[in-house]
C-alpha cells in the first residue's frame, strides 16, 4: 500500500458509521453481510449504508459481490492487512521492541482460543 492509498483508507474510516460498518464486517467473516444488516448494525438506513459502503469499498476496505437481488459486502482482509502494514513497516527502526506490543496484540485478537481477548479487540 503506497501513501495515496493510506490516506484514502484512512479518509474512509474517518467518519463513525463507516468505522462501525468495517468492524462489523470483519466480524462477519469472509462470508459477509447484505448491504441492509450492515445498515441495521450501523443505525443508517439503506440509502445511507450503500453511499458509505461505496466509500469504504473504493477505498478498498470491503468487497462486494451479488447474490440474487442482493449485494453481499465483506471485509477486504488483504486492503486491511495492507493498512496496518502501512503504519508499521517503519515502525522499529532497528528496535523491534518498539513494534513488540502492537504484535502481541494482533496475535492474541486472532488466537482461536482466546475469544474473550478477540471480543475485546
Amino acid at each position: 500500500m503506497d501513501e495515496a492509498q493510506a490516506l484514502d483508507a484512512f479518509g474512509a474510516l474517518s467518519q463513525a458509521t463507516r468505522l462501525q460498518m468495517v468492524r462489523a464486517l470483519v466480524v462477519a467473516g469472509p462470508d459477509g453481510m447484505s448491504a441492509g444488516a450492515v445498515g441495521e448494525a450501523a443505525g443508517v438506513s439503506p440509502s445511507g449504508a450503500s453511499f458509505h459502503l461505496s466509500t469504504l469499498e473504493r477505498a478498498g476496505l470491503v468487497t462486494s459481490r451479488r447474490v440474487s437481488r442482493s449485494i453481499i459486502y465483506a471485509a477486504n482482509y488483504e486492503g486491511l492487512s495492507g493498512l496496518v502494514a502501512f503504519l508499521m513497516r517503519d515502525c522499529c527502526q532497528g528496535h523491534p521492541e518498539v513494534c513488540a506490543p502492537a504484535a502481541e496484540v494482533a496475535a492474541s485478537c486472532c488466537a482461536p482460543a482466546s475469544m474473550e481477548m478477540s471480543r475485546a479487540c
